[in-house]
């Protein structure tokens, strides 16, 4: 499918979707989650680094909640090029800050197999953090976590669906909605 059809057709499976978590229930997440990290990070003088390109929405978000100063970078390793279903690891990007000696948050915007998540906080590790912590917006209710990663700071669980928005996208739409929601139809998903 080209990209303009692709399109012309989200309006359809965002109506055949089930909203998950509302935007109240989204905020108020991101609220607690700022307040446990603002609780242990807050002298830690830490790096947050979002995972590109879902994990940039919950990290600004959760970085204009935090009461302390903190720097910003984003690290770019994806299973998921344009697809619904993961593939091979592809590193796009590393950090650009120094990570030696540092305290780093790595946020996310699922935990799902966590395979992902590992490899970017084996690298934070292998780069010398004295630190990394883990936060995320969702996780995934399955026994399917392949690395055991339990994440630090997590917002809200979701079922075992294919859920976009709020940084998760489908087929790289609708990653700005305010909103949690799951695909209702197997259709909608990859082969």
């Amino acid at each position: 499918m080209d990209g303009k059809h692709i399109g012309n057709n989200m309006d359809e499976v965002l109506a055949r979707s089930e909203m998950i978590h509302s935007p109240g229930a989204v905020q108020t997440a991101l609220d607690r989650m700022a307040r446990n990290i603002d609780e242990s990070m807050a002298r830690s003088d830490p790096v947050l680094l979002a995972v590109m390109t879902g994990g940039m929405v919950p990290a600004v978000w959760l970085s204009s909640r935090l009461n302390f100063p903190h720097q910003m970078d984003y690290v770019h390793a994806t299973r998921y090029v344009g697809g619904t279903r993961g593939g091979q690891l592809a590193w796009r990007a590393r950090p650009g800050n120094d990570l030696e000696g540092r305290a780093v948050l790595v946020v996310d915007d699922i935990l799902d197999e966590g395979i992902t998540l590992r490899a970017i906080v084996d690298y934070c590790r292998q780069a010398g953090a004295r630190e990394v912590r883990v936060a995320v917006l969702v996780q995934k209710r399955h026994d399917r976590n392949l690395t055991g990663l339990v994440p630090d700071f997590k917002g809200l669980d979701v079922p075992d669906r294919y859920v976009f928005g709020c940084g998760m996208d489908y087929r790289e739409y609708f990653r700005n909605l305010p909103a949690i929601y799951a695909l209702t139809s197997r259709e909608d998903e990859d082969p």
